[in-house]
């Protein structure tokens, strides 16, 4: 019932703002299990995909926006709960991991949809990522659900880093017909099959994206971003101390004319 009101309340209020275009929602079933796998873009695209779709998709969130105290906390908690998201301690790596393929099996198993992100993060310059095998993979395998690949266009034009206000845009959503891996079933222990089928799955939503992909995680892919930019910090931070003491140097021989 939460649910419900909010995705009226919310998935309207996006729809009539920004009006996102779709293709593909055929291929979302009616009834019965499916995994959405989505690149992403933006921290709105858990909340533009399920705006479109009929059914309630179920996506991971970190269990920070439910705990948080105080009314603004208990208010966050209420809205990730009402459009569907669920908690995941990420504390730890490993645990967080291991806790997110078993809310997404418990999810499948009800019959409904679950929402998973393989690059397990946001691309942090709108390129694609090699996605992590050990979510995604491993729940479909598990569970025999099929893989429905989807594409975010340009969601993260709407409100970039840095940005209070979206901007006002038509963001897009391309849904890729569904993916069966059934004949892998059982077989969620082999490494060498997670990769192959997270793999297949990334090259559809590269297909649907238009992307750029980068064969690395987009986890290293923020980190390389983070050294440069210090590195390039530091730099500046040396030239400015250099060109300080010049002009202190320069100051002093200026104060003693006949040396």
């Amino acid at each position: 019932m939460i649910y419900g009101a909010m995705k009226f309340s919310i998935g309207g209020s996006l729809k009539l703002a920004f009006r996102p275009w779709v293709e593909g929602l055929e291929n979302i079933p009616a009834e019965g299990p499916a995994i959405l796998a989505s690149n992403h873009l933006s921290f709105s695209d858990s909340f533009f995909l399920p705006a479109v779709l009929d059914r309630k998709v179920t996506f991971i969130a970190k269990a920070e926006y439910f705990t948080s105290p105080g009314v603004k906390g208990k208010l966050t908690a209420a809205f990730f709960k009402g459009v569907g998201q669920l908690p995941v301690d990420r504390s730890g790596a490993r645990g967080a991991g291991e806790a997110a393929i078993k809310s997404g099996i418990e999810v499948l198993e009800r019959g409904e949809l679950f929402g998973i992100y393989p690059e397990g993060t946001r691309s942090p310059d709108g390129r694609l990522y090699r996605g992590k095998p050990g979510g995604l993979a491993r729940v479909a395998l598990a569970t025999g659900a099929p893989v429905i690949p989807v594409a975010m266009i340009d969601t993260e034009k709407i409100q970039p880093p840095g940005k209070v206000m979206p901007k006002l845009m038509r963001p897009g959503i391309r849904i890729g017909k569904p993916l069966d891996f059934s004949r892998y079933h059982g077989m969620e222990g082999d490494r060498f099959i997670l990769r192959s089928v997270t793999d297949e799955v990334m090259y559809e939503i590269m297909k649907l994206s238009g992307q750029e992909y980068v064969d690395i995680y987009a986890t290293a892919a923020k980190r390389q971003i983070a050294d440069e930019a210090k590195r390039k910090a530091d730099e500046e931070k040396a030239a400015e101390k250099a060109e300080k003491a010049r002009e202190a140097e320069q100051a002093k021989h200026a104060e003693r004319p006949g040396d």
